[in-house]
């Protein structure tokens, strides 16, 4: 018999959510950093959740209310994620006064990490 993730999933984009929404503007997070930051649902595996994490995180933000400022979220490479949004997600940024270099964002200068982050992002120098 499979698992019934609904609920847990239901909390797990809400905490999603809540999290991207104290993202200041003119900054942004990565899948991969809001994963990390947030408790993993109750029951999916570490090990799972270690795998999948991000694009579980992309599936929370493809569902998001529309209060949720979804285009501050990136890819670990500080590029807009190839889907139908994309152009409208790298707009939004740049209307927002971030600048991208050959379709990247430069994570050292405008990556946001919480109070409870102080992990520097993990990126290569774009220079």
């Amino acid at each position: 018999m499979p698992l019934n993730r609904e609920p847990s999933q239901q909390i797990f984009f809400a905490c999603v959510w809540a999290y991207v929404r104290t993202v200041p503007q003119g900054r942004i997070v990565t899948y991969g950093q809001i994963a990390q930051a947030i408790p993993r649902p109750v029951d999916m595996p570490t090990e799972e959740y270690g795998s999948s994490g991000s694009r579980l995180v992309g599936s929370a933000l493809a569902a998001c209310p529309q209060d949720v400022p979804w285009h501050r979220v990136v890819n670990a490479q500080g590029r807009v994620s190839s889907r139908a949004e994309a152009q409208r997600q790298q707009s939004l940024l740049e209307a927002e006064g971030l600048c991208f270099f050959r379709g990247r964002l430069d994570l050292a200068s405008v990556q946001w990490h919480s109070d409870a982050q102080s992990e520097p992002p993990k990126q290569a120098s774009l220079f």
